[in-house]
């Protein structure tokens, strides 16, 4: 018997949005990379972190939350969550936001395959709360460093 995942597709939909576009807001991360350069994306301003600190933070969590949906145990640490490999020219960059996109498309399609009945179970565990909230959460944090992104790129470029 096939399982429910109406709401998880949905969810999966509003994840991808934020990474690839198509979304409610007119705004997302694939957009707004599309022209930054390596030397843009490691420009530090002020004590701010850089366009690709905060690119691997949100997908750092993707990322971990990836592994746990194919089975892999918890590694993740927060502390572990900016520290980015270098990026030293433009094929760097690249293949850093290569990876950026195949987790995310890898997130939307594990979360769409979710029975809708998992959504309120335990993510791991109490500490983390439910499975809805986690995708969810991850979502809303896409949005909160786009918003840095957007604002820090603007201001490299002098705007």
């Amino acid at each position: 018997m096939a399982s429910n995942t109406k709401f998880s597709g949905l969810i999966a939909t509003q994840f991808k949005e934020s990474y690839f576009g198509n979304n409610w807001t007119c705004s997302s991360l694939k957009e707004h990379l599309a022209d930054v350069t390596w030397v843009e994306a490691i420009t530090p301003v002020n004590s701010l972190n850089t366009i690709a600190t905060l690119v691997f933070h949100l997908n750092y969590y993707v990322a971990n939350v990836v592994s746990i949906l194919q089975g892999t145990p918890v590694v993740s640490k927060d502390k572990e969550a900016f520290d980015h490999p270098p990026i030293r020219n433009q094929k760097d960059w690249h293949q850093f936001l290569q990876k950026i996109w195949s987790d995310g498309q890898l997130f939307s399609e594990l979360i769409a395959k979710v029975p809708d009945d998992m959504l309120d179970q335990v993510f791991i565990e109490d500490k983390y709360r439910h499975y809805y909230r986690n995708f969810h959460g991850i979502t809303e944090h896409v949005y909160y460093h786009l918003g840095q992104i957007v604002l820090l790129k603007k201001i490299i470029r002098g705007q």
